[in-house]
């Protein structure tokens, strides 16, 4: 997790009203899903790199949400449970340093239960804006969140938060924004053995590769396409010399595929690049923060340090 500042762009232009809570309170969820002329750009440019490879933003359709979700709970991967367990350790100090009357902006929110460790210790927030790729889960982790805390303001956006966007603005007034970062989003998941990074991405239930294909199933769904999901098989492996945990969609024969009138070749063996997932050191972490103008002013970790939970502001003293 991460805490940052939000930046401003682009005005909303959709909105959705939700019904939720104990007194079906009215919801007002900003619509800006990627549409499907973005989406099919941005697949067919992929696709024709000498390295093929796909947005891990596309991932998360409603099933791919579902099969995240899965992840999370598996024993091979560790990331919910440390990180879950440094913040019930340190949710005094994590408290502390936010104080009262912020605004609690979440980017990749998914179901939103990471952040109830905070929302339980944050009575006087301002308001709660969760910021998902995935309008469906998204507008039931809304309507539940505004079911379980009634006087709290939450203020879903649907976005690809990679692009700019004007945040809303709560009812209530705040002193500063916090954003939140929960998970490797960002990459505060830590260098640890090379053992134990393969498993987390490779369980032996399947479900990570269930993952990875479910883009192609549903790029055939939405965009066409006619992959054959039984050519391609699940490969994710650790890059000690990047400091990366890679996930590819390898071919098994030569083959082409079809979509939109363009066929795309695959020789035996070549990858679709679907995510990178860095490791860092505290130190590492800290340089890179410091290139882009962000201070790391806490940082709170496990005890076996496969993790850790960061407090960062920007250079001129601004809280983040």
């Amino acid at each position: 997790m991460s805490l940052l500042t939000d930046r401003a762009g682009k005005t909303f232009i959709r909105q959705e009203r939700l019904m939720g809570g104990r007194q079906n309170k009215q919801i007002e969820l900003r619509n800006l899903e990627p549409d499907f002329d973005k989406f099919r750009t941005e697949v067919l440019e992929g696709l024709q790199k000498p390295q093929k490879e796909l947005p891990c933003k596309y991932f998360y359709d409603e099933r791919g949400s579902y099969l995240f979700e899965r992840i999370c709970t598996l024993d091979e991967y560790y990331i919910p449970r440390t990180e879950k367990a440094i913040m019930d350790a340190s949710i005094g100090q994590i408290v502390e340093a936010l104080g009262p009357n912020v605004l609690l902006i979440e980017y990749g929110s998914g179901n939103s239960t990471k952040t109830r460790v905070l929302l339980d210790h944050l009575p006087e927030l301002a308001g709660y804006v969760p910021i998902d790729i995935s309008r469906n889960q998204l507008s039931l982790a809304a309507k539940e969140l505004a079911s379980d805390y009634a006087g709290l303001e939450v203020l879903p956006v649907c976005a690809d938060y990679t692009s700019g966007f004007e945040l809303p603005t709560p009812k209530r007034p705040f002193e500063r924004k916090v954003v939140y970062f929960p998970g490797s989003t960002i990459g505060v998941d830590l260098k640890k053995d090379p053992d134990v990074l393969p498993r987390a991405y490779n369980d032996r239930h399947g479900v990570t590769a269930a993952f990875n294909l479910n883009l192609l199933e549903r790029i055939n769904r939405e965009l066409n396409g006619d992959f054959e999901l039984g050519s391609f098989e699940h490969y994710a492996f650790y890059n000690p010399k990047e400091g990366r945990v890679e996930m590819h969609l390898v071919s098994r024969g030569e083959q082409s595929v079809h979509l939109d009138n363009v066929t795309i070749p695959f020789a035996r063996g070549e990858s679709i690049w679907t995510e990178n997932s860095y490791k860092f050191t505290l130190s590492e972490f800290q340089e890179m923060s410091a290139e882009v103008g962000l201070e790391v002013q806490q940082s709170w970790t496990d005890e076996q340090q496969w993790f850790s939970v960061q407090y960062l502001t920007n250079s001129g003293g601004s809280t983040l």
